[in-house]
Formats: C-alpha cells, structure tokens, sequence
C-alpha cells in the first residue's frame, strides 16, 4: 500500500503563496529529492497551472543547474490533475483524473509502489477532511507574507499530528514532518 504524503511550502503566517518565498538550491534539491521518490504527484487545477513553469524550463533552461534539473525531474513524474473545467493538460506526462478525488485516491493508495504526493492546498484540505493523508510535510518559510491563501482556511473539525522529523536549510526555511494521530 502506498502513502499519501501532502508537501507544500507556507510562510510564518500560514499562507500558501509561492511569490512569497524564496527558493533557493537547497530546497529545489529537497524537492527534487521528494519527487524522485515519489511515483506520483496530484494537483489541483490552479496549482498544475502554476506548476506548468517547469515545463517551459525543460524547453528553455534558465541556466540555473538546481532550478533546470528540477524542471527534468518535474517534468517526468507522473501527474493527475483534478479539475472540472479543463479538458486536457498539455503535458506529457500529466492526465485529468478520470474519477472523483476520493475514489482517485484510494485505488491509487492500494497499488504497490512509493509514495503519491499532493502538491496542491486545495487537495490537501480535501484529503485531509477524508483521512486519506499518512504524512505532511510543512515546508514553513521565514517570512510573513500578510495576505493569500491560508493552508487551513475554512477548516471545520480538529486535527492533531504527532511530529516525526524536521529539516532546517540555511535558508531558515524549516519542513517540519508531521503524521496524524488519529484517522
């Protein structure tokens, strides 16, 4: 059975915006890494949206080595796209999610292999309120950005999480590891 491991990068403050941060080598080495041991990544609409930049970094390298070898790496992985308006990806390795969010999910989870990742802030509160999540992975950022997205705006029920690790980068950028402790 696979894991279900939900990765995002969020500021000080909670919010999931990718403006407000500053990537550096070690972390496109991080998640470089993640994908790699990875089989699949899940996005939602907006999120695939954004995450399309790396393609055009396979076609056109910026000729910065950790952020050119990360679009190879995203460019290969495997990606679903939940959406209800789109009707293709325009990208090779990307499809549409030919089932809802639940049922995707969970035969995904029944197959052997590594773990799925959710990449988008919308999936994870999704999966989150339907226990699907085995590992999260909060990459906070030491910024406060103010205003966007919040990861658990509009959260109605109590979570709790038992930490399992943490990495900090010079950055000061800390991912902390956490499982849930009740599903």
């Amino acid at each position: 059975m696979r894991k279900i491991v939900a990765a995002i990068n969020m500021t000080l403050d909670g919010y999931c915006d990718h403006t407000s941060i500053t990537p550096d080598d070690d972390l496109h080495q991080h998640y470089a890494d993640l994908i790699n041991d990875s089989d699949i990544i899940l996005y939602g609409r907006k999120t695939f949206h954004l995450m399309k930049y790396w393609q055009t970094l396979v076609e056109n390298p910026s000729g910065k080595n950790a952020m050119d070898e990360f679009a190879v790496v995203m460019d290969k992985i495997p990606k679903i796209v939940f959406s209800t308006t789109l009707n293709s990806t325009d990208w090779k390795s990307a499809r549409l999610a030919q089932r809802n969010l639940k049922d995707e999910v969970a035969g995904l989870k029944q197959q052997l292999g590594r773990s799925i990742l959710v990449g988008s802030r919308s999936l994870i509160l999704q999966l989150m309120k339907l226990n699907l999540i085995d590992e999260y992975q909060f990459c906070v950022h030491p910024v406060v950005a103010g205003s966007g997205l919040l990861l658990f705006e509009n959260t109605d029920s109590r979570h709790e999480f038992k930490l399992i690790n943490t990495k900090i980068f010079t950055s000061g950028a800390v991912v902390f590891y956490y499982e849930p402790t009740a599903k």
